[in-house]
């Protein structure tokens, strides 16, 4: 195992030094001058409501919003990049995607724009509402689940795994209500609903996932939804402010608390269910 993860650690290196993630060694951050490659099999982030999974055209700020308060993420690689926004949303970005948002949300709503396809798990705040624009489609998260496509080859589709979204045609305003295993789809300029024909289309984002200087707070509660058995949690708040790279595939919650104790040399301790980070 200890020589897989050394080869798991130079590979992951040019990557952090291409994000500049390797300036500062002894400033108790992820600026540590070796990798750590997680692999951790079937990761899914919930945090209170709707998973979205979504493709769609980029959509710019509306004009006379200020530019320079918007943060820009980019995936060109085969992983899922996950990125967990202000609110508490929690964002899987995938290849060849670019998503847009702003890095403080207004108090009466959430807008994210999006070039490509992505998943969100996003936070339940009925007094704020979550949208994500495409080119001809508006859609509104009311705390569901679902998978959202619109490329050269399908104009819009949406995929519902629970609960149920709303979906604007911007031509004409026609809207539509779409709930769990319904399906979608913008043809000859107007919307239709099917049975979802392949639910499976929901596991693809999270086979493979990868967290950029991502809080390890985050990373951890990504992991620890998906497990049933072990919960990993850290001893101080200020432990969980610490930032690392990391990317998951086929690996034990145990393996990956003895992993990130080695990159931040720190002690896990067993209590109950529950694996205790501390320095």
């Amino acid at each position: 195992m200890r020589t897989k993860t050394d080869e798991a650690w130079e590979r992951l290196y040019a990557r952090f030094e291409a994000d500049n993630l390797l300036a500062d060694a002894a400033g108790g951050s992820m600026a540590v001058r070796r990798k750590l490659h997680l692999r951790w099999g079937a990761v899914a982030a919930a945090v209170i409501a709707g998973i979205v999974c979504l493709a769609a055209w980029w959509v710019m700020p509306e004009q006379g919003e200020d530019i320079r308060n918007f943060v820009t993420q980019e995936n060109r690689e085969l992983t899922t990049l996950v990125k967990t926004l202000e609110d508490g949303s929690v964002v899987y970005l995938a290849q060849e995607s670019t998503l847009q948002y702003p890095e403080h949300f207004a108090t009466d709503k959430r807008e994210v724009n999006l070039q490509g396809e992505a998943f969100f798990d996003v936070a339940r705040k009925p007094e704020q509402a979550f949208t994500i624009e495409t080119e001809k489609v508006r859609v509104e998260v009311l705390g569901t689940a679902f998978d959202v496509r619109s490329n050269e080859d399908i104009p819009f589709s949406l995929s519902v795994k629970r609960g149920r979204v709303k979906v604007s045609l911007k031509q004409d305003g026609t809207e539509v209500f779409v709930k769990a295993g319904e399906t979608v789809t913008l043809q000859s300029g107007e919307l239709l609903l099917s049975k979802t024909e392949h639910p499976e289309l929901f596991d693809r984002y999270i086979k493979n996932i990868r967290f950029k200087d991502e809080c390890l707070e985050n990373v951890l509660r990504a992991i620890n939804k998906e497990s049933s058995d072990w919960q990993i949690e850290t001893a101080s708040p200020a432990l969980g402010k610490r930032r690392l790279t990391v990317e998951f595939a086929n690996n034990s919650p145990e393996s990956v608390a003895e992993l990130i104790c080695w990159t931040f040399n720190l002690k896990c301790a067993r209590q109950g269910n529950r694996l205790i980070l501390s320095e």
